[in-house]
């Protein structure tokens, strides 16, 4: 059987009861009378009875009417504590997902700029929750136009015509060195002081080696890789095992780096990557992303500070 009547239906049913007047019942929900008289009609079709007897005196309901008055109530008011268990469900989800925020990063600047980012806003705000994404900086721009992380903080992406990067500060690229290499006596490295070393570099598809690879042709000095890694964690474990040499981000780093790691500034040229977050282009972030963005704006103030 087909139900052919709506809430509406029953709402104008109802108050042409209580009030025993289709005009009254039109005050009543804020409608014409008309559409009071369309809606009992539709009502009455679908039902196939008679609801109201109407003289010109009064408004009378017949026995279906008033059988139908506690179903209609019944149903009226399941459909009500339904919409308000809904709204108060959709209510307590959209506050808790205020208080979570997915973060896509490069796992370089963890350490150094977002763990302390993070921290400041944990101590000022409680039960707040992060899920970080570490991928490559073009990696990290896709998950925040696809809407799969909230911000991305990374090195210039390739560009996304749905984010927008916000500069944060210049990252220099250092020279990793084993402690009692011969070149830690001196404070500041050359790219041709490397050219008889085994040098650690990144993976060709990864923003830091063409940096480094600009570098190296802008030098003019004949370099070669005895390495090749993925991460700037393996890079490090190389150099603190003596395989040789790694050029990274100063950021990548950190101050906690092993005692038989030490690091060097490297001139001639040069180098350094972009830091910055990355944000859904012309959309307001929500109180905890932007709480972040601030906090991240202020460590990378500080970290910018110790170059």
């Amino acid at each position: 059987m087909r139900i052919n009547f709506d809430f509406t239906d029953l709402e104008a049913f109802l108050a042409v009861q209580d009030t025993g007047s289709f005009h009254l019942a039109s005050e009543k929900l804020g409608l014409s009378q008309s559409a009071i008289t369309r809606r009992i009609i539709k009502l009455e079709t679908a039902l196939g009875s008679k609801l109201f007897l109407r003289t010109t005196r009064d408004v009378k309901s017949t026995l279906a009417a008033k059988r139908l008055r506690p179903r209609a109530e019944t149903i009226l008011n399941d459909t009500r504590e339904t919409a308000r268990a809904l709204r108060d469900e959709s209510a307590a989800f959209a506050h808790q997902m205020a208080r979570s925020l997915t973060i896509a990063t490069i796992p370089t600047v963890i350490a150094s700029v977002l763990a302390p980012a993070l921290r400041a806003v944990s101590k000022a705000e409680q039960n707040v929750r992060f899920r970080l994404l570490d991928f490559a900086a073009n990696e990290v721009a896709e998950a925040v136009a696809q809407g799969d992380a909230d911000i991305g903080l990374c090195s210039v992406p390739a560009f996304e015509p749905t984010t927008r990067f916000e500069f944060l500060f210049d990252d220099p690229i250092v020279i990793a060195l084993p402690h009692g290499h011969a070149l830690t006596s001196k404070a500041i490295l050359t790219w041709a002081d490397l050219s008889d070393e085994n040098l650690i570099l990144p993976n060709r598809d990864t923003g830091n080696r063409m940096l480094i690879d600009d570098a190296l042709a802008r030098s003019g000095v004949p370099l070669s890789w005895k390495v090749e890694v993925g991460r700037t964690t393996t890079a490090l474990d190389c150099v603190s095992n003596g395989l040789g040499m790694a050029p990274l981000p100063r950021s990548a780093i950190g101050s906690d780096v092993s005692s038989s790691v030490i690091y060097r500034p490297i001139h001639a040229p040069s180098i350094a990557r972009p830091i910055g977050v990355v944000l859904k282009a012309g959309n307001v972030e929500n109180a905890l992303a932007q709480r972040v963005v601030d906090e991240l704006r202020k460590t990378a103030r500080s970290v910018a500070s110790t170059k």
